[in-house]
């Protein structure tokens, strides 16, 4: 099995429910890891979609993904405050030097203050008909999205005060 060190530059993909690479992020520092948990780091990494089109990231962003929930959240550090963007997906899984995931659609914008919106829920239900959901994966997105949300309002694990700043000082001693 492939196992991922701290240290390690890797890439990000994420990927629909049909298999189809969705966006890959072309690298992302890998500051800390366990049986449970992979946590990178990137700042301006350059952004591929499925159609080919590419975008830069505008600031640095600590990237935390989860063995056995069925959603990352992405920490922001914009100069007014840590912007969370939170993807509904599978677990992760690492081979062939990339963080891998499925990608269902669902989001959840979280602010400073943390207050939150959740997006996309017109896309989840085009791809859930689409691409035939099965009702055990919406069951689990159903329930997944309860637990990110009591997530971000009890401020634990990647929400907690003083999380993104944290990793992103190992982030900055990891690329000096």
């Amino acid at each position: 099995m492939d196992v991922p060190k701290v240290g390690d530059v890797v890439q990000i993909h994420s990927y629909k429910h049909n298999g189809k690479i969705h966006r890959a992020w072309k690298e992302a520092v890998v500051i800390d890891y366990s049986s449970d948990y992979l946590i990178a780091a990137n700042n301006r990494t350059k952004v591929t979609e499925s159609d080919g089109r590419n975008w830069v990231t505008r600031e640095p962003a600590i990237c935390y993904f989860f063995k056995d929930h069925w959603f990352n959240v992405i920490g922001m550090l914009r100069n007014d405050g840590i912007y969370y963007y939170c993807n509904i997906c599978s677990p992760y899984l690492y081979e062939e030097g990339a963080i891998k995931y499925v990608d269902y659609d669902l989001d959840v914008k979280v602010y400073p203050n943390y207050n939150f919106r959740i997006l996309d829920r017109d896309e989840y239900d085009k791809h859930r008909r689409k691409m035939k959901y099965p009702s055990k994966i919406e069951n689990i997105i159903a329930s997944e999205l309860k637990v990110l949300l009591e997530f971000i309002k009890n401020h634990e694990g990647p929400f907690a005060p003083g999380f993104v700043k944290h990793w992103y000082r190992h982030y900055v001693k990891e690329i000096d």
